[in-house]
């Protein structure tokens, strides 16, 4: 080692200090990695939920103007016959 004007014990606790965040980078970066695509994954599960459910709604009240339109029409065709009458 070179001379230094600090101490060997500090420039080695320096030294080891350093190597155990380089050691611990890539376990750091796989954790930070799988949870954002757990993130992500989640986020894709609850818009899909979210999509179905909205789904639903519209088909239903497709489903409600359909069976309206079926009853209007009985009411229509009386109104019609009713005025032919009338008139």
């Amino acid at each position: 080692m070179y001379p230094t004007s600090v101490n060997s014990q500090i420039t080695d606790s320096v030294t080891q200090a350093n190597t155990k965040v380089l050691g611990d980078a890539p376990a750091v970066s796989m954790g930070n990695f799988m949870v954002a695509t757990s993130q992500a994954l989640s986020n894709a599960a609850h818009n899909a939920t979210t999509a179905q459910q909205q789904s639903g709604i519209t088909w239903q009240a497709a489903t409600v103007q359909g069976v309206s339109t079926l009853y209007s029409v009985d009411t229509a065709s009386t109104g019609v016959a009713t005025s032919k009458i009338f008139a």
